[in-house]
């Protein structure tokens, strides 16, 4: 049974897909709170829509040097928001892993990421400094102000 279920998993996350476009039904109430009169709204929000939780971090320029920080743990068709300021730069990173600490998303950027709460200036020599190196992916916010990224889990 653990040989089967352990299939299914990496079928599931190697079929993970990243997309921007608008929110089903399920992600309605998530985006209508973001929306709310009188509560902050995300910049960039990231929405999981598959069914396991996943642990996010992110990397961004800040200040003309790439920072990167986490983690977010977001649960199934739930949402977080993981910039709260107006987007300044065009491109952020993602990386997201299973709560087994399995990466999901195949990047190619390789950024600093630490297993515990991190916020790590600089993306090179993780592993001189303690840190662990890892994939993240771009995502291109085309230059906008608000983003919301979806994760999803291809039928």
């Amino acid at each position: 049974m653990r040989n089967s279920l352990s299939r299914h998993r990496r079928r599931f996350y190697a079929a993970a897909m990243v997309t921007h476009r608008l929110a089903p039904l399920t992600l309605a109430a998530c985006l209508a709170a973001l929306a709310l009169p009188g509560t902050a709204r995300a910049e960039f929000a990231v929405c999981n829509q598959s069914f396991d939780v996943v642990n996010v971090a992110i990397g961004q320029d800040v200040n003309d040097e790439f920072q990167t920080e986490g983690w977010w743990t977001i649960g199934p068709n739930q949402c977080a928001n993981v910039v709260k300021t107006e987007l300044t730069s065009r491109y952020i990173y993602i990386y997201a892993q299973d709560v087994f600490g399995q990466p999901i998303l195949p990047g190619t950027t390789q950024m600093c990421i630490s297993p515990r709460k991190f916020v790590i200036r600089g993306i090179t020599e993780c592993w001189s400094r303690g840190d662990i190196s890892a994939g993240f992916i771009e995502v291109d916010t085309l230059k906008t102000q608000r983003w919301t990224l979806f994760l999803a889990a291809t039928p």
